[in-house]
């Protein structure tokens, strides 16, 4: 055999173990992703970044939501999420009808819950394709709810951060903007409040505290003694 047919073999040879890699590229570039995510989350992006997150559950959307938390003032909670909390553990995260917790939670948004000492954050199902960004930031807020108890000092700094976290999302992703989700219609509503109290949580405190489903709420709560 000559130096030229080795040559040619070689090359058919390498063409053939990497053509399977190269269709599986193409194939992944294909696959049509929801139109709410951000540009960046392609299928092979959001495919790189799920190991990190698969121990919150196995919805994708979340994945994506807790990735938008990077870089804003919610990445405290998405630390939380992912095992930095009072647990030890991550925080699991699922869609589920929350009146077959409690009548009484029915229409929540959201629910943060502790079963002996796993943390988990319970989302209404009509959210389940609210844009990825309106969802870090209510991740952001339910991440704070890491015990058995809560206050109104808790719950105000939870909405607060909550506002501050969809101010900066509207800004780095635009596209979340989707104004009639009604999961986005809270999130800009609770971006009003910090806006006109003066980027605080001066107008939140106020609609935290004439809640009617947080009347019976103490105060403060543990590491949230002060407002």
């Amino acid at each position: 055999m000559d130096s030229k047919q080795f040559k040619k073999i070689l090359f058919v040879t390498l063409l053939i173990f990497t053509l399977p890699a190269q269709a599986a590229k193409k194939n992944d570039d294909l696959i049509e992703m929801p139109k709410n995510y951000p540009a960046k989350y392609t299928s092979q992006y959001v495919k790189q970044i799920t190991p990190l997150y698969k121990s919150t559950g196995k919805e994708e959307i979340v994945y994506v939501a807790l990735d938008m938390l990077k870089g804003t003032n919610g990445e405290f909670s998405r630390n939380a999420i992912l095992g930095n909390n009072l647990s030890g553990k991550p925080v699991k995260i699922e869609f589920k009808d929350l009146g077959t917790i409690n009548p009484d939670y029915e229409k929540f948004d959201a629910l943060g819950w502790k079963k002996n000492k796993q943390l988990y954050i319970y989302i209404n199902p009509r959210h389940k394709d609210a844009p990825p960004g309106a969802l870090a930031a209510l991740l952001s807020h339910e991440a704070l709810h890491q015990d058995e108890y809560n206050s109104l000092a808790e719950e105000t700094y939870a909405w607060t951060m909550e506002a501050a976290v969809w101010y900066e999302i509207r800004k780095l992703y635009p596209e979340s903007n989707e104004e009639i989700h009604p999961l986005v219609v809270r999130e800009n509503t609770l971006r009003k409040l910090f806006i006109r109290g003066n980027y605080s949580d001066k107008y939140i405190k106020k609609t935290v505290y004439s809640n009617e489903g947080y009347k019976n709420l103490p105060s403060t709560s543990p590491g949230f003694e002060d407002l």
